[in-house]
Order: structure tokens, then C-alpha cells, then sequence
């Protein structure tokens, strides 16, 4: 009497899809046995697909087989055994050389003769052709969300997917802690890790508990489908998704990432010593380290310069470097009553420029339709053979870049709003407050302030701290040098000031 091997198979593991294929198949296969006597030596349930060759329960069974335990296969289908011209294969040619006696199927008829075995080989081509048909229709599928502009992968962190509308739609829960950390991340004042710590207080984590990895954190960075465009098949798409950030705030958030990717400081580093970065050495312009001794933090030159062998700068301590920085900073306070009269002069900017933007929202348009132009002649290239696919991938990746930021210029000139101003008013604001920042206790908020107006020109030279500032901080202290400041002839400079920013001249009384 012949003995068989029940064996069933589903295509996944997961619980909730085919859940009835396996209980299904059992119970016919039990039936048919019962029914037509025939010896069952084991069943075997294996979940995973048959598209390509290495079921680890399948290569088991054959080798059984082959070892003498079983004469032939009892299965539900010929595609349960073989969707792959391998192990199609295998089984036809073990059936060739007497090693598989015979295989019995419920719902299909087989001998083992060369009519069975060429009908058993039609199965099986019918099984891959089916597989392969699918695979081509699925792709198609989701070439045609690609085209309409809906990414069809899994949405990011601050999204979640939609079933309902088949669409990635905002997490509003998550989505506010998300564009806060690209907020944080482009002031440049955050690292990976304390973005990663930031997530993980606000509850985001990954499945395991822990917080998120470093390299979940820069990826979510620089994802692109957080400013509308999505990254598919190595190609930026547009999308049709809802934006949670400006293109503007990712390509700042993308300068960060760019400048730190050799090297990351520790949250405790930046804690314990804000004044790194800020000044530079004046006798060999080394770099100014810092360092923990007795509970005090020293600031030194490194003495690594290469033009000169040896620098006799002194130590300072942080405190004293404290004073100096901000005895700099001091006199870069805007009068409230400047302030103000400014602000109000740039409300009334606001609204001239207001009127003119049309013409330039026109502009912007025209470039746009150049660019989509040049896309479809990008297109044509690639599909004619011309460029190939590497050349193609990066110059639309170019395209859509600039295509993206040129929609956002578009928007804010439509809604009335030009790019100097919103820096401009900042200015104001930063100076306004520039006093207030320099008697605090607040080293880092000194440091940004120091940042901004003197950029990389502050230098440590004998434990002093001096430098010369940028425009235009410079039309605050320094009248004769600052850009276009005059002086009106018969009065004090403290009476009136002239200030000039992108253009525009502004009398201060």
C-alpha cells in the first residue's frame, strides 16, 4: 500500500489573511484520503508563498522522499506545490526516475504517464503564469498611484494611512511633535540624539519600547514626502498628500544635516560647554576648545595650528568669558521706540508690497511650466534611450527640487508676503531684545545672539573676546561703517538714524 504526505500551504503567516485556507484544505484532504484508503504518513503545513524556490518544509518532504518514507504527495492543488519552474521541476523530474511514485490532488486528475506529466506540467506553467500576471498587475496598480500623485508605501511618522479613501492622511495626534522636531533641528541648536530623547518624552517610540534609532531619526529628516513629494523606485514623485512642513524649513533642516554628518556632539557636551563654536584663537586662529577641571570649565586654544608651532594664548574660565561676551553683545540693543516705529513702517511695507505681487506670482508660474517642460523632455530622453536611467533619476530629483521651492516662493507672493520681511522683522525682534539676552544667565541664547552678529568673527585673544559684527548690526553701533547710514547735517545721530535693509531707507526719529 502506497503511504503519502499530506501537505497544505498558505502564502502568508499572518493570521487574519487566508485564515481558512489552511482549515479548508485539511479537511478535503482528510476526506479524500478516508475515501479513496490512503495511507497518510505525516501532514505538513507550511506558510509561505511559492513564487520563488526555499520552503523549508517543502525541501524537507522531498527529502524524505527521497530517503524512502513516502511514495508519493497528497495536496489540494498543484499550485500548493510549485508556482516556480524549480521546484515544478524537481517534482516531474522525481517523478521521471521513480522517486515519487504518484501524486493525488481532490480537485484534479494525475497519472504518472507522459499524458499526466505533460498536463501536471501545464499546472504548474497555469500556477506561475498566474503568479507572474499578478505580480505585473500590482505594479501597474501602484505605477498608477505613483501617477496620481499617491505614494504607495507606508506613511511616515506623523501620517498614518487611510483604508477608507486608500490614502495617506495626518496623524493628528503625532504630526505637531514631528514638525516641532524638524523646527528644532533646523534652528541648529538639537542633535540626533536629543531629537531622539525629545520623541521619546512625548511618547514615540519604537516597537520594542526604546527610543527611536539615530538612523530612523535622519531618515524621517530628510524624507521628502513631509514638504509633498514622496521618494518611489529611487525617484522623487509629487504628491497629493497634505504637507506638514515647507519645502523652505526642510531644505534648512537638510543644511544641518549636510554640515554635522562627519560629527554630532553629546547633548552633555553642549550643556556643559555652550561657548564652543563661537571664537577662534587671534594668535594662530586654532580653533578654542573647552574642559572641565575642579568643577570649573576653561576655555583654551587647541594649539593645533599647522603655520605657527606654538601659541601662548592663556586659559579663561567660562564666567569670565561670560562677562566679555556679553559686555559685546550690549550695544547691539534696537530702542524699543525704533522698534516699534520700524515694525510699523514694515507693516506698511507689507501691505505696498502686497499690491505688487501678481506680476511676480506670473514670473513664478512661467518658470514652473519651464521647469515641467523641461521634465517631459527629461522624460523623452530617458524613454528614447538618450540618458540613462542613473543620469535621469538625479536630474528629476533636481527638477522637482527646484519645482517645489519655486510653488512655495509662488504661495507666499500670493498671499502677500515677500522673503526679506519675515527676516527683516526678526532682526528687529532679535535686536529689540538684544540687551535683554545679554544680561540673562541664558549662555546659549548668548550664543545664537553672538552667532548672528558677529558670525565667525569673534576671536579669544588674552582672555578677551573681541571681533567686528555683520550688516546689519553694524548700523546700531559703528554710523560711519554701517551700509547705507547717513547722517542728516545739523542733527545729532541719536536724533536720527537712517537705516537701509534689502533696498529699503527708513528715516528713525
Amino acid at each position: 500500500m502506497q503511504t503519502f504526505f499530506l501537505y497544505a500551504r498558505k502564502s502568508t503567516d499572518v493570521e487574519d489573511k487566508q485564515v481558512l485556507s489552511i482549515d479548508a484544505q485539511l479537511s478535503e484532504l482528510r476526506e479524500f484520503a478516508a475515501r479513496e484508503h490512503l495511507n497518510v504518513a505525516a501532514e505538513l503545513i507550511e506558510k509561505q508563498s511559492a513564487k520563488i524556490p526555499g520552503r523549508p518544509i517543502f525541501n524537507d518532504m522531498l527529502a524524505r522522499i527521497e530517503a524512502g518514507e513516502a511514495d508519493g504527495i497528497l495536496a489540494w492543488h498543484p499550485d500548493r506545490l510549485a508556482r516556480n519552474s524549480v521546484d515544478g521541476g524537481r517534482i516531474i523530474y522525481m517523478l521521471d526516475t521513480g522517486i515519487i511514485k504518484t501524486l493525488k490532488f481532490p480537485r484534479s486528475w494525475f497519472e504518472n504517464t507522459p499524458q499526466g506529466k505533460l498536463m501536471l506540467h501545464s499546472e504548474f506553467g497555469f500556477s506561475k503564469y498566474y503568479v507572474d500576471s499578478l505580480s505585473e498587475n500590482t505594479k501597474r496598480g501602484l505605477r498608477e498611484k505613483v501617477r496620481r500623485g499617491e505614494c504607495p508605501c507606508k506613511a511616515p511618522l506623523g501620517y498614518k494611512n487611510d483604508y477608507r479613501v486608500k490614502r495617506a492622511i495626518i496623524d493628528r495626534e503625532r504630526a505637531p511633535i514631528v514638525k516641532e522636531a524638524f523646527e528644532r533641528y533646523a534652528a541648529g541648536n538639537e542633535t540626533l540624539d536629543s531629537i531622539r530623547s525629545f520623541f521619546a518624552q512625548r511618547g514615540i517610540v519604537s516597537r520594542t519600547g526604546h527610543a527611536l534609532m539615530r538612523a530612523t531619526v535622519s531618515s524621517m529628516l530628510s524624507n521628502p514626502f513631509y514638504y509633498g513629494h514622496f521618494r518611489y523606485n529611487g525617484e522623487i514623485h509629487a504628491g497629493k498628500h497634505e504637507p506638514l512642513i515647507t519645502k523652505a524649513l526642510f531644505d534648512q533642516v537638510d543644511a544641518v544635516l549636510n554640515r554635522r554628518w562627519r560629527y554630532s556632539p553629546s547633548d552633555l557636551q553642549r550643556t556643559a560647554k555652550p561657548f564652543l563654536g563661537l571664537l577662534h584663537c587671534a594668535s594662530c586662529g586654532g580653533a578654542i576648545t573647552a574642559e572641565v577641571q575642579k568643577g570649573h570649565t576653561y576655555y583654551r586654544c587647541t594649539k593645533k595650528s599647522r603655520a605657527i608651532q606654538w601659541c601662548n594664548q592663556p586659559y579663561t574660565r567660562e564666567e569670565a568669558l561670560d562677562t566679555e561676551i556679553s559686555t559685546l553683545l550690549k550695544p547691539f540693543t534696537l530702542r524699543p521706540d525704533w522698534a516699534d516705529e520700524m515694525l510699523q513702517r514694515l507693516n506698511e511695507e507689507k501691505k505696498k508690497l502686497a499690491q505688487s505681487t501678481s506680476a511676480l506670482a506670473v514670473q513664478k508660474r512661467g518658470e514652473i511650466e519651464k521647469i515641467n517642460l523641461r521634465l517631459q523632455k527629461l522624460l523623452d530622453s530617458f524613454l528614447d534611450e538618450v540618458i540613462d536611467r542613473d543620469s535621469y533619476v538625479t536630474e528629476k530629483a533636481k527638477l522637482m527640487s527646484q519645482k517645489k521651492s519655486l510653488e512655495e516662493q509662488k504661495d507666499r507672493l500670493m498671499a502677500g508676503r515677500a522673503d526679506w520681511l519675515e527676516p527683516f522683522q526678526k532682526w528687529i525682534l532679535t535686536a529689540k531684545n538684544a540687551g535683554e539676552i545679554a544680561d540673562s544667565t541664558a549662555l546659549d541664547k548668548k550664543k545664537v545672539l553672538a552667532l548672528e552678529v558677529f558670525g565667525s568673527n569673534l576671536v579669544l585673544d588674552s582672555k578677551k573676546a573681541r571681533g567686528y559684527c555683520l550688516n546689519p548690526w553694524s548700523a546700531l553701533v559703528e554710523p560711519s561703517l554701517c551700509f547705507q547710514m547717513v547722517r542728516i547735517a545739523g542733527l545729532e545721530p541719536a536724533l536720527r538714524l537712517f537705516i537701509a535693509y534689502m533696498g529699503i531707507c527708513w528715516c528713525i526719529e
